[in-house]
């Protein structure tokens, strides 16, 4: 692979039922809980946590090794953040940005610059991948509406 080819770009949007400043802080909130809410099987360790900056390494097991990943995260409040990621099969340049919609509802905006190391292979087809990452942020706006309703109710 070669590691000065272009980066495939990636892009989605998804709504939540939830005001913005809830889903910032949800979506910010980095924890070793989080592969319970993608519903897959790695380990989260969070290395630096501040109001402005979080990093943190994922690690898992593939059928054909381990697939390491540290990301370097910029938290940018009230409605936007960066994440820079290396790692043994990919490297990532996400762009998240959070608008408020009508109804106490908000989008995020996902744009991601990815490259495949050369464990990897090669990027998958854009309709693939982002079909996958609007999945997994399906279920994490399932798990963050349901948070939400929660702590409307007991507030």
């Amino acid at each position: 692979m070669d590691p000065l080819s272009p980066p495939r770009v990636y892009e989605f949007r998804s709504r939540f039922r939830a005001p913005l400043p809830f889903v910032y802080a949800w979506c910010t909130d980095y924890s070793p809980e989080d592969p319970k809410l993608e519903e897959e099987e790695f380990t989260r360790r969070i290395l630096e946590k501040s109001s402005r900056r979080v990093v943190y390494e994922d690690l898992s097991e593939e059928p054909t090794g381990w697939m390491w990943s540290r990301y370097v995260v910029t938290l940018r409040p009230p409605r936007r953040w960066h994440a820079e990621v290396v790692g043994s099969h990919r490297t990532w340049n996400v762009d998240y940005e959070l608008s408020e919609k009508p109804g106490d509802t908000t989008e995020l905006w996902f744009r991601g610059e990815r490259r495949a190391t050369a464990l990897a292979g090669k990027n998958p087809p854009k309709a693939q991948l982002e079909a996958e990452l609007r999945e997994m942020w399906r279920r994490f706006g399932r798990a963050l509406e349901k948070d939400y309703r929660a702590r409307r109710k007991s507030g």
